[in-house]
């Protein structure tokens, strides 16, 4: 539930008191008072959602005190209360931000009604906010009959409420495919918000999923609602689910079985309607036989199971998804290539895309920039021949290597992964996101791997971003 407390300022006792009890047999948290100064003071201490507001007060006037509520960085929405006489004063405090009015004497029913309006408007402002931040709308492309079969799956799939369980390499257009499930579903036209759990601090995941509660932590001046509370109504996609937590895995587990949950720091119980879509690019039964994954959330999650080939697998993708992609950057960049060479495109299709779609994708943004206007694209702008001296060396292998052990000493396994993951960072230019996708594991197993070697690691590139691709 997105309103919690409330604020009345009203003059009139019985109203006032009335209105009061109706809301508090509601469960909502409720300050009333007929002061405009005690009014200004609970605005002060605390964080309120609806404000009841009397036009008619002995001790201020209403189109004044909204005027100073509009001023706040956190302001309540404004619901005035007026007599029958005064409805001119209503719609100019609407014209000037409030967003209901009630024509005293009112019903329960009419406060109901008013709060489920508020209610609605509350979720669109914070899904909205969350949508301008994050929005991309992207196209499942290809003419594979591996993508074909996705295709058809989702069409099935997508009209059900059923949990959804995508797994693939990364870069194989999980998220792509998700968003598809949720376009096709009944909940289209409700929140569709995704949460990068492998992006997420274990330590902050908690609030990102359930929210958090004021003063619940260091750093927490306000409250919060979390991804599950924004997704109310429609479609959460929980990318890289394999990356979180025991703990947290617990606590996914219960929203997932029950639809309910309390914020960090809070104890008010709030249910919610929520589609989940999970990916991963791991095995999650591999993970469940190594301990690593609760069992019970494996089957929660594993409703309908649907598998991304990589793209070595469906070369018939190659050209469909390069025709879009050379559209897209032409038109991005402005600029006109005329197309690619033969050889360009058999090096294409030979290609094994060991990043999948989203490497296919900046070799060709790369090529259109490195081609020019009224190019012909070649293999010199694709950059996927790899020079035998630029190999990346299987380091840790070579007695020698490890110095001070001896020439004829054995390096022991935690040594030679120690040492590989050092010379994979190395040879990608300290960028980890590249080395995590070459190396085939998290980006939050390299960042825990590199924290136990005590920065050894190589320090990346002053241009290189390290933002793990969605």
């Amino acid at each position: 539930m997105a309103i919690e407390k409330i604020i009345i300022l009203e003059g009139d006792a019985i109203v006032r008191n009335s209105l009061e009890s109706y809301l508090r047999r509601c469960r909502f948290d409720v300050a009333s008072t007929p002061s405009v100064p005690v009014a200004l003071d609970y605005l002060s201490r605390d964080n309120f959602d609806i404000f009841f507001m009397d036009l008619s007060l002995r001790n201020g006037r209403g189109t004044d005190l909204l005027r100073e509520i509009q001023m706040r960085a956190q302001r309540p929405l404004v619901i005035v209360t007026t007599s029958i006489g005064s409805i001119e004063s209503a719609v100019d405090c609407i014209r000037n931000g409030a967003f209901d009015y009630l024509i005293k004497p009112f019903s329960n029913e009419q406060i109901e009604i008013a709060l489920r309006r508020t209610e609605e408007f509350s979720q669109l402002v914070r899904v909205n906010r969350y949508l301008s931040q994050n929005d991309r709308t992207q196209e499942l492309l290809g003419c594979s009959p591996e993508t074909e079969n996705i295709r058809q799956l989702i069409r099935k799939v997508a009209r059900t409420q059923a949990t959804v369980l995508i797994q693939g390499e990364s870069g194989t257009g999980k998220e792509v495919i998700a968003q598809e499930i949720y376009q096709q579903s009944s909940r289209s036209n409700a929140p569709f918000i995704k949460v990068n759990c492998a992006a997420i601090p274990e330590n902050l995941i908690e609030s990102e999923f359930f929210g958090h509660e004021k003063g619940a932590f260091t750093g927490a001046v306000n409250k919060r609602e979390g991804r599950f509370e924004l997704a109310h109504g429609g479609t959460i996609l929980l990318d890289e689910i394999s990356e979180i937590s025991q703990g947290t895995q617990a606590k996914l587990l219960r929203v997932l079985q029950e639809r309910e949950f309390e914020r960090v720091g809070g104890n008010r119980t709030i249910k919610v309607d929520v589609r989940v879509i999970a990916t991963t690019n791991r095995n999650l039964q591999q993970g469940v036989e190594r301990k690593e994954f609760r069992q019970d959330l494996f089957f929660r999650l594993n409703v309908v199971p649907i598998y991304v080939p990589p793209l070595r697998e469906r070369p018939e993708d190659v050209l469909v998804l390069k025709r879009e992609f050379i559209r897209s950057f032409c038109r991005q960049h402005g600029i006109n290539v005329r197309g690619l060479t033969d050889e360009a495109v058999r090096m294409l299709t030979n290609h094994s895309w060991p990043g999948n779609v989203r490497e296919l994708q900046n070799v060709i943004e790369r090529a259109i920039i490195l081609c020019g206007d009224n190019g012909m694209m070649g293999p010199e702008h694709l950059g996927l021949a790899i020079p035998e001296r630029a190999a990346l060396p299987l380091a840790g292998v070579e007695p020698t290597t490890f110095a001070g052990q001896g020439e004829n000493k054995i390096p022991s396994l935690a040594e030679i992964e120690k040492n590989h993951i050092l010379a994979t960072l190395k040879f990608c230019n300290g960028n980890r996101t590249h080395a995590a996708d070459l190396l085939n594991v998290s980006i939050r197993t390299l960042r825990n791997k590199l924290h136990e070697y005590n920065g050894t690691a190589p320090k990346p590139a002053k241009a290189d971003k390290q933002s793990l691709p969605s």
